[in-house]
Formats: structure tokens, C-alpha cells, sequence
């Protein structure tokens, strides 16, 4: 692929996530204020604009084997880990930005968690076996993310249980 496609089209992913993103956040948000069919708009384009970032993705060949696939989320939450979020998390307690502190400190501590679920997840499938857990829990508050049962406290955040999301 030529270099100037090739950035258009990594341009066009990123934006295309972030749509994605940010119109299922605004989902959310229509349906806690009791906007249900103006939820059901922001999911459906949220959608569309996933299915925009994945054709893009596609187009780029970065979809590869699994060993490889796993390699890239390895990758990416290393760097999250090691370099992004605690460079992120000084800044914001430098400049005295508590809500900033308070989220980037809740993805780091969920990060680390995720690195270690995937090395464990790419150990398994180059020995052609699924991942083990059939149930992960997450919490809705900071992104702790456990295997089997939410915990009656997040370690993270202390909310409770029912704070958990079943995956």
C-alpha cells in the first residue's frame, strides 16, 4: 500500500473508533435521561461506524494470525502500562486535575490485569487452546476486570458487585 493511502486510511480508523466510541457513550447517556429511541440512534451509528473502522482495519492487513492478533493487544496494553498511563497519571497530579488522576489511575490499574489475561490468552492458543475463563466480570466504575464472579468490593474502586458487568 502506498504511504500517503496508508496513512489516510489509519487516520480514518482512529476517527472511525473514536465515533464508535463516543456515540455509545452517548447511547448511555439518552438512555439514563429516558431518550430510548434517541439511544437507539446513537447505537445504530455506533455501530455503522464500527463496522467504517473495521473495513478500514481490513484493508490495512493488520487483522493477522491469533498468536499475532493477541500479540498486538500484549503490545498495546505494555505501552498503556508502562509509558502512557503513568506519564498521563503525573501530569494530571501535577496539574491538580483529581478527575484526571482518578481515570487514569483506574485504566492503569485495569491494564495491568488485561496484559497479563492476554500473555496468559496466547500462551493457550499457540497450544491450540481457547482461553479458560467463561465468564469475565468488569466494573462499570474503573474497568477492573476479573475471571469468574465480581468481587463482593472492587479492589480498584470499591464499588460493589453490582457495579460488575458479565462477559
Amino acid at each position: 500500500m502506498r504511504e500517503m493511502t496508508e496513512k489516510f486510511l489509519k487516520d480514518a480508523f482512529a476517527g472511525e473508533s473514536m465515533a464508535h466510541m463516543k456515540y455509545a457513550i452517548f447511547a448511555e447517556e439518552a438512555e439514563k435521561k429516558g431518550f430510548k429511541n434517541l439511544a437507539k440512534l446513537f447505537r445504530a451509528i455506533s455501530y455503522a461506524e464500527y463496522v467504517h473502522a473495521r473495513n478500514h482495519y481490513q484493508a490495512l492487513k493488520m487483522i493477522q494470525s491469533i498468536s499475532e492478533n493477541i500479540q498486538q493487544c500484549i503490545d498495546g496494553e505494555n505501552f498503556e502500562v508502562e509509558e502512557m498511563y503513568p506519564v498521563y497519571n503525573e501530569v494530571a497530579k501535577f496539574q491538580k486535575e483529581n478527575e484526571a488522576v482518578r481515570s487514569t489511575h483506574y485504566a492503569l490499574e485495569a491494564e495491568k490485569i488485561h496484559a497479563v489475561m492476554y500473555k496468559k490468552a496466547k500462551e493457550l492458543a499457540e497450544q491450540g487452546k481457547d482461553y479458560p475463563a467463561d465468564k469475565i466480570s468488569i466494573c462499570s466504575v474503573c474497568g477492573y476486570t476479573v475471571e469468574g464472579d465480581a468481587p463482593e468490593k472492587c479492589p480498584v474502586c470499591g464499588a460493589g458487585a453490582s457495579q460488575f458487568v458479565n462477559f
